[in-house]
C-alpha cells in the first residue's frame, strides 16, 4: 500500500490546505508521496519540510506588502505575485524554508506546471528544495495572465491547474493506492466556463494547445471532481474539503479572512481525523 496526499489550488483558497496539513503535521500522519498543484504546491511543500504554520504566517504577514502581490508588481515585473519577493527573499531570507529537512524526508513531492506550448500538464518531483525545485513551484502558481511565462528545461510553463487542477489519477499510475484528497472548494461547487478567453485567445495566441486546453478546462474539471466524489463514495478515496465557499478572494489582501480560511482548514482536518486514521490505517 502507498499512501498518496493530492492538493488542489485556488491561490489564497490554499489556506485552507495549510490548516488541513497543519493538523496532519501536528497529529503525526505521514504518508509515502504528496502532489500539489499551484498553491497546493507552494504551501504543500511544507509538509515535506515539516514546518507547520510557516504557510499562514508569511502570508499573514505579507499580504499586505506590495513586494508580495499588487498591481504595481504586475505592471512593473508581469508578475501579481512578485517573483523575487515570493520564490527568494521570503524562502531564503525573511521566512526561510528548510531545505535541509525537505531533503532529508524521504516523501516523494511532485508538483504539477502546464507546458504552454503542448497544453499538457507536466509532473516534476523536488527532492531537495533548491533552485531548481522552486523554479517548478513557481511555474506550478504562475496565474495566466498574472505572471510571466517561467521557462526552465527547455521548456514553457504556467500554472498547473491549468492542465491538471486535482491530480489523483497521476497519483493513482505512480502506484498510490490509497490517497487522501484536500479540496478547495465545496462539494456542490461546479466550474463554469473562463470568462477571461478573449484576453486569454490574445495573449497567448502563439500557443493554440494551450487555449484548448483553457477552453475545456471547466469540462475536465468537472469531471474530475465527478471521478474523485465516485471514488470517494466507493471508499477508494478520503476527501477533505471546504463544507461551503471560503471567506477569501484570489488574491485576499485582508489578514483575518486568510485566517478564517486556515481555521476553517483545521476545523475539518480535525472533525474528519479518526476517519482519516482508519482509512490510511486499514
Amino acid at each position: 500500500m502507498k499512501k498518496g496526499l493530492v492538493m488542489e489550488g485556488g491561490a489564497m483558497r490554499g489556506l485552507f490546505t495549510a490548516g488541513v496539513i497543519d493538523v496532519l503535521m501536528e497529529n503525526k500522519i505521514t504518508f509515502d508521496g504528496a502532489v500539489g498543484v499551484s498553491a497546493g504546491a507552494a504551501f504543500g511543500c511544507n509538509y515535506k519540510s515539516r514546518q507547520l504554520g510557516r504557510a499562514l504566517r508569511y502570508n499573514v504577514r505579507f499580504c499586505r506588502d506590495k513586494r508580495y502581490c499588487s498591481l504595481r508588481s504586475l505592471i512593473k515585473t508581469g508578475d501579481l505575485f512578485g517573483a523575487d519577493f515570493c520564490y527568494r527573499q521570503i524562502p531564503c531570507e525573511l521566512d526561510k524554508f528548510d531545505m535541509e529537512a525537505f531533503s532529508e524526508n524521504p516523501m516523494e513531492f511532485y508538483v504539477v506546471a502546464t507546458d504552454i506550448e503542448t497544453g499538457k500538464p507536466l509532473y516534476w518531483r523536488c527532492t531537495d528544495g533548491g533552485e531548481d525545485d522552486l523554479a517548478y513551484i513557481k511555474a506550478s502558481a504562475s496565474m495566466p495572465l498574472a505572471a510571466n511565462i517561467v521557462e526552465k528545461d527547455g521548456k514553457k510553463l504556467l500554472d498547473g491547474g491549468m492542465s491538471d487542477s486535482v491530480p489523483l489519477k497521476f497519483f493513482e499510475s505512480r502506484g498510490y493506492d490509497r490517497n487522501v484528497v484536500i479540496l478547495t472548494q465545496p462539494g456542490e461547487y461546479i466550474k463554469g466556463k473562463n470568462k477571461a478567453m478573449p484576453l486569454i485567445k490574445m495573449k497567448y495566441r502563439k500557443y493554440p494547445n494551450l487555449i484548448e486546453t483553457m477552453k475545456n478546462r471547466h469540462v475536465e474539471y468537472n469531471k474530475t471532481t465527478e471521478y474523485i466524489n465516485k471514488a470517494e463514495s466507493e471508499g477508494k478515496v478520503f476527501v477533505i474539503r471546504p463544507p461551503h465557499s471560503l471567506p477569501v478572494g484570489r488574491i485576499e489582501k485582508d489578514p483575518e479572512k486568510l485566517k478564517s480560511a486556515y481555521n476553517i482548514g483545521r476545523e475539518e482536518a480535525l472533525k474528519k481525523l479518526s476517519a482519516l486514521k482508519k482509512f490510511l490505517e486499514d
